[in-house]
């Protein structure tokens, strides 16, 4: 079959890829991870976002708790600590391994399903430099995981090479306004789990997730007005 499983956390990127999975599939089903992240309010998000955009080929929901990450710690996404740059450069909001990790659970929930197709909204273009989130990562993991698996796994990546105003463009094209304001309005993408409410959506307005965000919504609704 024709399927899909979208690594659906409720933020802005994974919304736009259950958009463009819907465009393209037959069927999708959505995965969403509780791994002990502050902004755990993003979880929250995602029924709303799939009641928005309700279509026969959405399927059924999914979650895994994998509190494993937190119990690691040292990121500032699972513990109440100040974002701030590592010494290795990276920022401390990064959680090693946390793409690995979802992935290969979402191929194993796929094989599982007899569904090929995975589709996550990782991006190399607009991004605190995750090293999880690099082309090259996932080419690779694509292909570790179906040598482990012994599968056919494809993982598409549609949000790669965009940045967030044209992420805000590419959900105007699949759904219109309506799906750019389902987004806005009701996605999650801010680190510290704040609901303030900004031109762009909802959010503390000052961490990086809220800052990419906004400037992406600047940019793409500045070439709207002219």
């Amino acid at each position: 079959m024709n399927a899909a499983l979208v690594l659906f956390s409720g933020g802005q990127d994974s919304a736009t890829c259950l958009a463009w999975a819907l465009e393209r599939f037959e069927h999708v089903e959505t995965l969403g991870f509780d791994y002990g992240q502050r902004h755990v309010v993003e979880l929250s998000c995602r029924e709303v976002l799939r009641r928005g955009m309700a279509s026969p080929r959405l399927g059924a929901d999914h979650t895994l708790h994998i509190p494993t990450l937190a119990e690691i710690g040292g990121s500032s996404l699972t513990e109440a600590r100040e974002i701030a740059l590592r010494e290795d450069g990276l920022p401390n909001s990064f959680v090693p391994g946390r793409n690995l990790i979802f992935l290969t659970f979402a191929a194993a929930l796929a094989a599982r399903r007899g569904i090929r197709h995975l589709v996550g909204g990782m991006c190399e273009t607009d991004y605190s430099g995750y090293p999880d989130c690099r082309d090259d990562t996932l080419k690779s993991l694509q292909a570790t995981l179906n040598l482990g698996m012994a599968t056919r796994l494809v993982l598409h990546t549609p949000l790669m090479w965009l940045d967030k105003a044209a992420t805000w463009r590419l959900a105007e094209r699949l759904g219109g306004a309506a799906l750019v304001e389902l987004i806005r309005a009701e996605s999650h993408s801010c680190y510290l789990g704040a609901r303030d409410s900004h031109p762009w959506g909802h959010g503390c307005g000052h961490c990086p997730a809220c800052d990419l965000r906004a400037r992406g919504w600047q940019a793409y609704t500045a070439r709207h007005e002219h």
